[in-house]
């Protein structure tokens, strides 16, 4: 990667983290309007929700690391977990495909891809993940979770026939209700995946079996 898109990628990760530290308002005005109803995902239209710097140094490293170039994203959000995908796939020759169910989200994580000069390694596609990636035929080496946690399960299943042996999932907040179907359901098939908890208990890192 040349210098030009090294500093743009750093620096709009940069102002994107520095952005979603504000997040605890956000994330407290989406909590209000659910008090007297079930939460619903527009509710936070306006917050990040993101993985850290840290977590997106690392899943970067992960991907370069084993080559991996078919590359799956559940939860675009404002596009930070999206930016460190691609600027792995673009080191591997690879492409990122990830899904988003609000279009205002999408549309700024466009945006924010296309600042960071890695448009060409990403396709979004807007909409609810269960129809968007429904059609889905190609291997996936790398399947990363951090949409609604609820359907985490459903998704994976979904995907589940295109993954191989050397798959790998990253399924960010765990620790967060919903998770625990996907969890549970992962850990009960022993025969065909390795599963261990990571980020303090944060994240699971599931393998699949050779």
């Amino acid at each position: 990667m040349n210098t030009y898109k090294i500093n743009s990628v750093e620096n709009t990760l940069r102002a994107l983290h520095q952005d979603a530290k504000k997040d605890y308002m956000r994330i407290g005005k989406g909590i209000v309007k659910s008090i007297f109803r079930p939460m619903q995902p527009s509710d936070f239209e306006h917050a990040y929700l993101p993985i850290s710097k840290e977590q997106g140094v690392s899943i970067r490293q992960l991907i370069v690391q084993n080559e991996y170039k078919n590359v799956v994203e559940f939860g675009t959000s404002f596009g930070i977990s999206t930016i460190y995908l691609a600027d792995a796939v673009r080191q591997t020759g690879g492409k990122v495909i990830t899904t988003e169910l609000l279009e205002s989200k999408a549309t700024r994580a466009i945006q924010n891809i296309s600042k960071a000069g890695l448009n060409d390694y990403v396709e979004v596609r807007i909409g609810d993940a269960m129809e968007t990636l429904k059609g889905h035929t190609d291997p996936i080496d790398f399947l990363f979770l951090d949409g609604w946690k609820d359907l985490y399960l459903p998704l994976f299943q979904l995907l589940e026939p295109q993954f191989h042996a050397n798959t790998i999932i990253y399924a960010d907040n765990m620790d967060m209700a919903g998770t625990q179907f996907y969890g549970n359901y992962v850990l009960g098939k022993k025969q065909n995946y390795t599963s261990r908890m990571i980020d303090g208990g944060k994240a699971m890192l599931t393998a699949c079996a050779a």
